[in-house]
C-alpha cells in the first residue's frame, strides 16, 4: 500500500508534512502500534498522547526512519516510508529516550561530530549559538558521562536541531528538565516554524503548544 506524491497540490499549496494511512507496527504476534491515520500540515505540531505501551515511541521511531512499519502507508516530507527513507535523512531531527551521544566526548565535541556528519557550513557559530540558548556554555568541555541527566538531555536536544531539520520528532523531550530548561528548549524546538511530532505524558503542556492531538491506546 502506498500514498500518491503530494508535490503538485491544488493551487500550488505545500504538501502536508505527514500523511499516515492505517500505519501499524507489530512485533511478532504482539501489536506495537495500532492503525494510525493523520495528516499534519507543514509547520504544525502534532501531540501524540497515550499511556505507556500504547505505541507512542514506536510511531516516532517509524517517522524518524528508524523502524519499518508492518502495515499501512506513510508519507514523511513527501517521501514514501520506508521505501524512500533515504530522501528524508538530514531533514529530520530525532530526540528519543536514549540521547544518542558519545559518552566519552564532551558536549561540544558531540555537536561538532554531528555537524561533520551533516556537512554543515559555519558549524562553529551554530554550535556556539545552541550552547548559549541551552545554557550549556559552562559544561561544554565536560564529557557527557560526567553530566547530569538534565544536562545530557539538553545536549541531545541541541544535537537534534543542529542541522535545522524540517521535521522534529521528540519523544518525552522534557524528561529530567526543570521549568527553566523546559522553556529554553521549547524556544529552540519551535524556532523557524518547523513541523513537530511530540510525545509526552504532560498532557496539559503538550496540548497548549500543539495544533492537533493523536490519542493512542
Amino acid at each position: 500500500m502506498s500514498l500518491p506524491a503530494q508535490s503538485d497540490t491544488a493551487g500550488g499549496s505545500p504538501a502536508p508534512a505527514l500523511i499516515l494511512d492505517g500505519l501499524r507496527r507489530d512485533f511478532g504476534d504482539r501489536p506495537g502500534l495500532p492503525p494510525v491515520d493523520a495528516t499534519v500540515a507543514a509547520g504544525e505540531t502534532l501531540a501524540v498522547l497515550g499511556p505507556n505501551g500504547s505505541g507512542k515511541s514506536t510511531l516516532l521511531r517509524i517517522l524518524a526512519g528508524l523502524l519499518r512499519p508492518s502495515h499501512g502507508a506513510a508519507r514523511v516530507l513527501d517521501a514514501e516510508i520506508p521505501k524512500e527513507t533515504w530522501k528524508i535523512r538530514g531533514r529530520v531531527g530525532y530526540l528519543g529516550h536514549e540521547p544518542l551521544l558519545y559518552r566519552d566526548l564532551s558536549a561540544r565535541e558531540n555537536l561538532a561530530f554531528a555537524a561533520r556528519l551533516h556537512g554543515l557550513d559555519d558549524a562553529e557559530a551554530k554550535i556556539e549559538r545552541l550552547l548559549g540558548d541551552a545554557a550549556l556554555e559552562a559544561v561544554a568541555e565536560r564529557r557527557v558521562i560526567e553530566l547530569s541527566a538534565g544536562l545530557t538531555q539538553r545536549v541531545a536536544a541541541c544535537r537534534a536541531v543542529l542541522h535545522d531539520p524540517d521535521l522534529l520528532v521528540l519523544d518525552e523531550p522534557e524528561a529530567n528538565l526543570d521549568d527553566e530548561s523546559r522553556e529554553r528548549l521549547e524556544k529552540i524546538f519551535s524556532r523557524s516554524g518547523r513541523t513537530r511530532v511530540i510525545a509526552s505524558h504532560d498532557r496539559d503542556r503538550l496540548r497548549s503548544i500543539s495544533d492537533q492531538t493523536l490519542e493512542l491506546g
